[in-house]
């Protein structure tokens, strides 16, 4: 995949950083010749200094052929102007914006671009930690029918298996992690204190599960 990122800070350097190792195409632009040192040194993708509303810096960045384009910029009317350009004019349909100021989200999401927002991501983590520290959510699907959610395994709950767990409650198990390390849960596997298991479930579901660990 060929993905052009319009803005080399923190989030687009890490972004180019995890999509080239990847084995994906990648092309960063930015004004500030500085912003490229936040890349890795072995970042091999292309490096694009200018002005990403110039056409033909975006040209030079490979824009044309792009599969994806990221604006990253700490500027929400440059995110704006170049995620529309990217869509309406070069025709590409998988555009991501950044959003800062929660005031022009609505203008991103008016131009029909895809948008992240630092801010309302992290203070919605923040409130979910807040009030279930056991239980959080971590994906969403569609309208929040269904969501991931991450749960840490309770002492009271050590020995006792993911089936045991799961038992007649709306959810499937996702992944078990121990000691940093992820794995694929069977049914029969022994959960240890500590343990963060993944599940996909419904609001009832996950209350069912909630209710299980705290009174079973």
């Amino acid at each position: 995949m060929k993905v052009v990122i319009i803005g080399c800070g923190r989030m687009g350097a890490e972004l180019a950083r995890r999509l080239f190792q990847r084995g994906h195409e990648v092309s960063v632009i930015d004004s500030e010749d500085l912003a490229f040192a936040y890349l890795p040194a072995d970042f091999e993708g292309r490096i694009n200094e200018g002005e990403a509303i110039n056409r033909d810096v975006l040209h030079r960045a490979g824009i044309e052929q792009a599969d994806a384009v990221a604006a990253v910029t700490d500027s929400d009317v440059l995110n704006a102007v170049v995620g529309h350009l990217a869509r309406s004019y070069y025709k590409i349909s998988n555009v991501v914006v950044r959003n800062t100021n929660p005031r022009y989200r609505p203008i991103l999401e008016g131009y029909g671009l895809q948008v992240i927002s630092a801010l309302s991501w992290g203070a919605q983590r923040i409130e979910e930690m807040i009030y279930h520290s056991d239980v959080r959510a971590v994906f969403s699907a569609g309208n929040g029918e269904v969501e991931v959610y991450e749960i840490a395994v309770p002492e009271k709950w050590h020995g006792r298996t993911v089936a045991e767990l799961t038992h007649g409650i709306d959810c499937i198990p996702v992944s078990v992690t121990r000691a940093g390390r992820a794995m694929l849960p069977s049914p029969n596997q022994v959960l240890e204190t500590g343990d963060v298991i993944h599940v996909s479930a419904t609001l009832d579901g996950i209350e069912a599960l909630r209710r299980q660990m705290l009174y079973s």
